[in-house]
C-alpha cells in the first residue's frame, strides 16, 4: 500500500474524533479493500515477541449478525453496521506453529534453539497458569482492539466496541476452539447523522489517574 492512498491526518485529531457510536447507517456500506487496509494498518501495534497473538472475526454477512445480536444483548448496532469484528486471543500464541517466528527466522533475529528456549521459559514461568494464559490473549488483543479503531477513525469509519454478549454462544456459532479467547466486539461502520452524538463526557484528569514515584 502507497503512503500516498493513507489518509493524511493529525493524530490528536483522531484521538478528539474518535466516539464509540450508538447508531450506525444501515444502508451505508464498508468496502471490503477499506477494511482491510484498517485491519492490516491496525496489526502495527504492539504484541508479546511481536507474536501478534490475535485474531478477528469479520462478520459481514446479515444472517450471521442476526445470530450474534440475539447473544449480545440485542444491541442494535450489531445489525445496522455493516461489519461486526469479533476480536480473539490465542492463549497459546507463543507456540512453535506461530507463522510469527518463521519471520522472525528469516529475519535472523532467533534460531530454532532461541525459540525452544522462550517458548519453554514461557511455559515454565511467564505463561504457567491458565489465569497467566488468559491475561496473554487479552493484553496483546486489546492493544489490536484500541488500533483498530483508532486507525477506523483515521480512515473516516466509525466503531463502537462492546463486551456485552455472552462468550460461550459467540464461541458456539463460530465454533471457535477453546484456546482462543473471545476479548470483544467491534461495530465498524458510518454514523448515522440523524442521530446526534452525545457530548463527550469529561476524562479524569493526570492527577487522578497518576499516582508519581
Amino acid at each position: 500500500m502507497s503512503q500516498s492512498k493513507l489518509p493524511q491526518i493529525d493524530y490528536f485529531d483522531v484521538l478528539n474524533n474518535r466516539r464509540s457510536v450508538f447508531s450506525f447507517d444501515p444502508d451505508k456500506d464498508l468496502e471490503d479493500d477499506l477494511l482491510r487496509k484498517i485491519i492490516n494498518k491496525a496489526t502495527l501495534a504492539p504484541s508479546s515477541y511481536n507474536l501478534q497473538p490475535w485474531r478477528v472475526l469479520a462478520v459481514k454477512s446479515q444472517r450471521m449478525r442476526e445470530k450474534v445480536y440475539e447473544k449480545a444483548c440485542s444491541q442494535q448496532k450489531v445489525l445496522d453496521a455493516p461489519v461486526l469484528l469479533v476480536v480473539l486471543g490465542d492463549k497459546d500464541g507463543y507456540f512453535r506453529e506461530n507463522p510469527a517466528w518463521e519471520v522472525k527466522k528469516e529475519l535472523g533475529k532467533v534460531d530454532e534453539d532461541k525459540i525452544e528456549k522462550i517458548i519453554k521459559h514461557n511455559d515454565n514461568v511467564t505463561y504457567n497458569t491458565p489465569e497467566k494464559k488468559l491475561a496473554f490473549a487479552i493484553r496483546n488483543s486489546s492493544l489490536l482492539a484500541m488500533s483498530i479503531m483508532l486507525t477506523a477513525k483515521a480512515f473516516g469509519v466509525d466503531t463502537h466496541p462492546m463486551i456485552g454478549f455472552k462468550p460461550d454462544k459467540i464461541r458456539e456459532i463460530f465454533e471457535i476452539e477453546d484456546k482462543i479467547e473471545i476479548n470483544m466486539l467491534i461495530s465498524v461502520g458510518y454514523h448515522d447523522s440523524t442521530h446526534q452524538l452525545k457530548p463527550r463526557e469529561e476524562r479524569l484528569s493526570y492527577e487522578q489517574i497518576v499516582t508519581e514515584y
